[in-house]
């Protein structure tokens, strides 16, 4: 998929469960005209589950059957993608990906009053504190395109919600 071809860019947004990854893709999607797409929320609507996971108490995502729905979608272009996992996306998807971090203590504290537990609890911080998902990103996307941000506070927030509009604004100057 050449960016020439759509009028809009696809954007991912990825990091651990509990950085602010769907608050920033709604207010970004509103304010830029954009569709965002709540991968969690989209498998479930179309049933894009293989089993159930009763360690981690969630669905397990059927991949393939979910990238074969989002496939056409993409290819419209103006699509903000928010799941909380990258590798499986294809690299051709996206035109620029951020990786949102937040510090251990901001991302426990969100995460417990999400009725996190127990080794869900713990992975999810073991993985921020490893920078699981970045290097997830580094590896799976051309290393220009990923940006890492981090998201603790409502004034990140604001600032990522102005660095990623400002893309999307020259964007759309540059293949004009």
């Amino acid at each position: 998929m050449s960016v020439c071809r759509r009028t809009m860019p696809n954007i991912l947004i990825t990091g651990t469960p509990g950085v602010g990854k769907s608050s920033l893709a709604k207010e970004l999607a509103e304010q830029n005209g954009l569709e965002w797409l709540e991968v969690g929320r989209l498998a479930a609507e179309n049933c894009c589950f293989e089993e159930y996971d009763s360690i981690y108490q969630c669905p397990v995502l059927d991949e393939d059957k979910l990238l074969d729905l989002m496939e056409p979608k993409m290819a419209e272009g103006g699509k903000i993608v928010d799941y909380h996992s990258c590798e499986f996306f294809p690299e051709r998807w996206f035109d620029i990906v951020f990786v949102l971090r937040a510090n251990n203590t901001t991302l426990y504290d969100r995460l417990v009053s999400r009725g996190y537990g127990g080794k869900k609890l713990e992975d999810n911080v073991q993985c921020e504190i490893f920078q699981t998902i970045l290097e997830e990103a580094v590896r799976s996307y051309k290393p220009d395109i990923v940006h890492e941000l981090q998201s603790n506070s409502p004034q990140e927030m604001f600032a990522n919600l102005s660095k990623i509009s400002e893309f999307i604004k020259q964007w759309r100057q540059i293949t004009s």
